[in-house]
């Protein structure tokens, strides 16, 4: 095992000073992706910064009604919150499918947005990856990549993003707040927290060196407003998905007033139907429509040889979830 150097933080000033004294650090939340990644020999920190125990562990309820959530908030508790239960629970179905239960017990708020790709070349050292190796070539693009992207990726990288938690957000246009080395502290919105693959795979994110996410800050939920998370896997628990869907419906006089819709299990990040969504909006949600606008999204897809399966699946996914939300019998 190569040595690594520990340091457990109890301030965010101490964690971001820590991360600047040790080139080629990390932080530690819960650790059930890093430390995965550690004994696979993906990741080689030279010191561990142990965030778990900063003041990060709480939900409040915001004056305007939003709620904010520490990023240290277990999975298990946020998805069991009563206030996430009653206002966002697609947040809670998402956590929910995700992972099991004694894993939902460790992950954090935090750590679930920063968890990496399970492709099997990136996971596997010995393969070729441009996300884990810059440079080295992508495996998965002639060899094995059922579950791998059919939106948004690149000749570079045609990796998925994993979580569950993630597409909900997108959906619910929740922002990530980022605590810098500098001391200040920025807010970014959860739709472009994670980035495409471009030429630059190794980048998940829009995280700058030594940010540490502070909190995940969801809007109050809209009068009326309706939500939904669907998730296709190949076995009942503890599998990632094949293709997930994500759905916040607000319905006027049988139109839809508002729709936000994000796709997981298809892109390097979770895929926000923006193009359906417009299509949609205004509409009466009707069978037909709702299959034609999330065709005209889909439309942008590029499946590979053995992975085209997605995209009827996130078809039937988005537009199962849609007649649920709209009363559909």
């Amino acid at each position: 095992m190569k040595p690594f150097a520990y340091v457990r933080a109890t301030t965010l000033r101490e964690a971001a000073d820590a991360y600047a004294a040790h080139p080629g650090s990390r932080y530690l939340g819960g650790g059930t992706n890093l430390v995965d990644l550690m004994k696979l020999g993906v990741e080689n920190p030279a010191a561990l910064v142990d965030v778990s125990r900063l003041p990060l562990e709480e939900i409040t309820e915001l004056p305007d009604g939003a709620l904010r959530v520490g990023a240290t908030v277990r999975n298990s508790d946020l998805a069991a919150h009563p206030r996430v239960r009653t206002h966002y629970p697609l947040l809670s179905q998402a956590l929910l499918s995700g992972a099991s239960g004694q894993l939902r017990n460790v992950a954090t708020t935090g750590g679930n947005l920063l968890q990496r790709t399970r492709c099997g070349y990136f996971q596997d050292p010995s393969k070729p990856c441009n996300k884990r190796e810059p440079g080295s070539g992508c495996g998965a693009r002639d060899g094995i990549h059922r579950d791998h992207a059919v939106l948004g990726h690149s000749e570079h990288c045609i990796a998925t993003h994993p979580s569950d938690m993630a597409v909900a957000l997108a959906a619910l246009d929740a922002e990530v707040e980022l605590y810098g080395e500098s001391g200040t502290t920025r807010t970014v919105a959860a739709t472009e927290f994670h980035r495409l693959p471009g030429d630059r795979p190794e980048q998940d994110t829009v995280v700058r060196p030594g940010e540490i996410i502070t909190a995940v800050l969801l809007p109050a939920p809209a009068p009326g407003a309706v939500s939904l998370y669907r998730k296709a896997r190949e076995r009942a628990s503890y599998a990632f998905a094949l293709a997930s869907v994500a759905v916040v419906l607000e319905l006027d006089d049988g139109r839809v007033r508002r729709v936000a819709l994000a796709f997981g299990g298809l892109a390097h990040r979770p895929w926000r139907a923006t193009t359906a969504e417009a299509r949609l909006t205004g509409a009466a949600p009707q069978p037909d429509t709702v299959r034609a606008a999330v065709d005209a999204e889909l439309a942008a897809a590029r499946p590979l040889r053995d992975n085209a399966y997605k995209i009827p699946l996130a078809r039937n996914l988005a537009c199962d979830a849609i007649a649920t939300l709209a009363g559909a019998p």
